[in-house]
């Protein structure tokens, strides 16, 4: 979504040229789920499940292999980092286009002093939770 500039108050763009620029400078059918980030990253989705004697922190990544995640404890500030690097070999020369991926995240949560129990924490990983 751009951010198009008005004149004197009015809902009419400063002229018809901007209605244009604007029109076709943009992605219409935008449906996904990037952060309005020029880069497409994103930031995966967190649920977070709290019983009588544990809490449990899901995170959706698709795409991301159990390789790819780092989790660690350090006091009491819980981080579920991510990265993944993807890459091509094209060994010819005269490509007119190449493209390459990087994603990367991090997830932090403060938790509650004194609720740790570092002996019992578990992690785990399920198509792509």
């Amino acid at each position: 979504m751009s951010i198009v500039k008005r004149n004197n108050g009015s809902l009419l763009p400063a002229s018809p040229r901007t209605l244009f620029d604007d029109f076709f400078s943009r992605e219409l059918f935008n449906w996904s789920n990037n952060n309005f980030s020029s880069t497409h990253t994103s930031i995966p989705s967190v649920n977070i499940k709290e019983s009588a004697d544990h809490f449990e922190v899901e995170v959706a990544a698709p795409g991301m292999e159990k390789q790819d995640f780092q989790v660690t404890l350090e006091g009491n500030l819980l981080t579920i980092s991510s990265s993944r690097k993807n890459q091509k070999e094209d060994h010819d020369t005269n490509y007119t286009r190449r493209e390459f991926s990087y994603q990367a995240f991090q997830r932090s949560f403060e938790l509650a002093k004194n609720v740790v129990d570092e002996e019992n924490i578990e992690a785990k990983y399920e198509n792509g939770f």
